[in-house]
């Protein structure tokens, strides 16, 4: 049995009439990848907001680790152990690979009650600081871009950054929206590589389109469609059911 770090139930979001989202359940373990599909229009980042905070759920219920997250804000839940990517790359370009790890690994720091004037300090000299963004820069295999200004970077390494970003937070659930999106296939091929590395220390929920990378990666897939679950399990039952190849992947996944 694995150890569920997230579960949602019955999440429901509503605008108005409409329900982005309609009565999803879902579990989250370590050491597996959760992928969620379907067409565009199909709940699955609207699902990502509500399990990141970013949107407030209309009802339902999630929980993280032991603790009933439901309601709480992006930043408290993101405090608790969740770290996100989205759509758009979200990094700070003029900035090196060393020093947006380091930001992200800031954001987790305390002030201390001995030393009231610490954020007087340098920011290298935060030992703590820095020993989270280098396990983060190991992590997400970057080592040799450390000092590289992040915006001169390919498309796919500032993907990997800003996975790494979110590793320096040092979360255990990680939920990853698209995170193949735009890239060619050796960065792929990376990016793939990559996230099976870093599903033994994290439950992973992976949004994306790319059916090829999802058969390779996911553990457990859930098919939506109009907001709603149509069919959850293994891949090879995702494979075989008729009725995600008809809503979703047709006859050259079956």
């Amino acid at each position: 049995m694995h150890e569920i770090l997230l579960s949602a139930r019955h999440l429901t979001k509503r605008f108005g009439g409409l329900a982005a989202v309609n009565d999803v359940s879902l579990d989250l373990s370590r050491d597996e990848i959760h992928a969620v599909i379907g067409p565009n229009g199909a709940g699955k980042s609207t699902l990502t907001h509500l399990l990141s905070g970013d949107l407030p759920p209309t009802s339902g219920q999630i929980q993280l680790g032991t603790q009933d997250v439901t309601g709480w804000s992006a930043d408290r839940i993101s405090h608790h152990g969740l770290g996100r990517s989205f759509q758009k790359t979200n990094i700070f370009s003029p900035l090196s690979v060393w020093e947006n790890i380091r930001l992200a690994a800031q954001s987790r720091s305390t002030p201390s009650p001995g030393n009231p004037l610490g954020w007087w300090l340098r920011a290298d000299a935060h030992a703590s600081v820095n020993q989270r963004a280098e396990r983060a820069l190991q992590l997400a295999r970057l080592t040799a871009r450390r000092d590289t200004v992040a915006g001169l970077m390919s498309h796919g390494e500032q993907r990997q950054l800003e996975i790494a970003m979110c590793l320096a937070t040092e979360p255990e659930v990680l939920l990853l929206d698209e995170p193949l999106a735009g890239m060619g296939v050796a960065e792929a091929e990376r990016m793939v590589e990559l996230l099976l590395a870093l599903k033994q220390d994290h439950a992973m929920l992976l949004v994306e389109h790319d059916m090829d990378a999802v058969f390779t990666l996911a553990d457990r897939l859930t098919v939506m469609v109009n907001g709603q679950v149509i069919a959850s399990g293994t891949p090879a039952e995702i494979r075989a059911d008729a009725n995600v190849q008809a809503a979703y992947l047709g006859e050259e996944h079956a």
